[in-house]
């Protein structure tokens, strides 16, 4: 059996070919562009390629795919992977070691998602990027307006069109104030920047709402109570496909939901959760069970039940109620239902 390891870098990459009974490498250096990668792959003829996930890991995973038998993408985050007290790292090794691993059964890989939910995925992820600029944006407007000694009302109050006609008033282009009154120039400069980025929000939102709509596993999820559009396509992008999870334990280890373990003799001791896996959608779960609380009856009798009176354990209610409803929404993909109510069906 033969290997072909990338080691896959900005520009260049290594190839390491292994030839898995005589243990003989084999090392090429090459360009990172996928022409080569399929030159290099005819030419060697692998029976498995293996490379590391990454920023180029959807495109070459795309390219090589058709042309061999196995493709492995390493997971270089999971402990298996991680380097420690090396005295030599390079680009030979590391493709070396990917090759090995593979070989032995004991690459740490990833699931590769099509190249339609990479897009979608991509998508989400950089709404979340906007979201995050605009708010850094308003700490700002806030900070500036601070400083001067002026005061906004707090929350989305202070953003309504009262509100924005008010900073409107305070600000100046930079080019019509003077020594004195320079922060009215920046104040100018900071509602450009909000309003350029409210329309970027909003066009892209309204891509993903479209997809939304043509979609039924998002209209699916969308029965749950406290579950809106933009945390049920969340769930389908990162979830994909429901039948490649055997339990509701592996989806909520997918997303870092469950608890570290330290067991030694004796000892079995529960830790706090591994925050592995999709940080986005983790923290999505998180903020929406917060209102599930609110909205929906099942799970605030989780949140309940876990907490069990006391206030130092709200937080571990919390992340109880993530987990339930993020293993409900698999349950509800994997099966095409709707939401059901539990505590409807005992009363009835």
């Amino acid at each position: 059996m033969k290997i072909l390891a990338l080691d896959l870098g900005k520009n260049n990459s290594v190839a390491c070919s292994y030839d898995v009974e005589t243990h003989k490498a084999e090392y090429r250096r090459l360009e990172t562009t996928a022409s080569a990668i399929r030159r290099l792959v005819r030419a060697m003829r692998p029976d498995r390629v293996v490379f590391e996930v990454g920023t180029p890991a959807g495109w070459v995973y795309d390219a090589v795919r058709p042309l061999v038998g196995s493709v492995e993408v390493a997971n270089p985050t999971h402990e298996g992977w991680r380097w420690r007290n090396v005295k030599r790292k390079t680009d030979r090794l590391d493709a070396l070691k990917l090759a090995r691993l593979s070989a032995a059964g004991q690459l740490p890989t990833v699931y590769m998602p099509t190249k339609q939910v990479r897009e979608h995925r991509a998508l989400i992820a950089y709404r979340g990027k906007l979201v995050a600029r605009r708010t850094r944006v308003k700490n700002t407007i806030r900070s500036l307006l601070h400083r001067q000694g002026l005061s906004a009302p707090s929350g989305p109050a202070g953003w309504t069109r009262k509100a924005r006609e008010q900073l409107e008033q305070w600000a100046r282009p930079l080019e019509q104030t003077d020594e004195t009154t320079l922060w009215r120039g920046e104040l100018y400069e900071e509602l450009q920047s909000l309003a350029r980025l409210e329309g970027q929000l909003g066009r892209v939102e309204d891509r993903l709402d479209s997809l939304s709509r043509m979609d039924a596993r998002v209209r699916r999820l969308r029965t749950i109570p406290c579950v809106g559009p933009r945390t049920a396509e969340l769930l389908v992008a990162v979830l994909d496909d429901p039948r490649r999870f055997s339990n509701g334990r592996q989806v909520a280890s997918y997303v870092g939901l469950v608890p570290r373990q330290y067991q030694s003799g004796q000892s079995d001791r529960m830790g706090r959760i591994t925050k592995q896996g999709h940080r986005q959608l983790r923290r999505m779960l998180v903020e929406v069970s917060w209102v599930a609380l609110r909205y929906n009856p099942d799970l605030r009798e989780v949140y309940r039940r876990t907490r069990r009176g006391s206030r130092t354990r709200s937080k571990i209610a919390i992340v109880a109620v993530a987990r339930k409803l993020l293993v409900t929404a698999w349950a509800m993909l994997r099966d095409g239902t709707v939401w059901h109510s539990r505590l409807r069906q005992a009363a009835a």
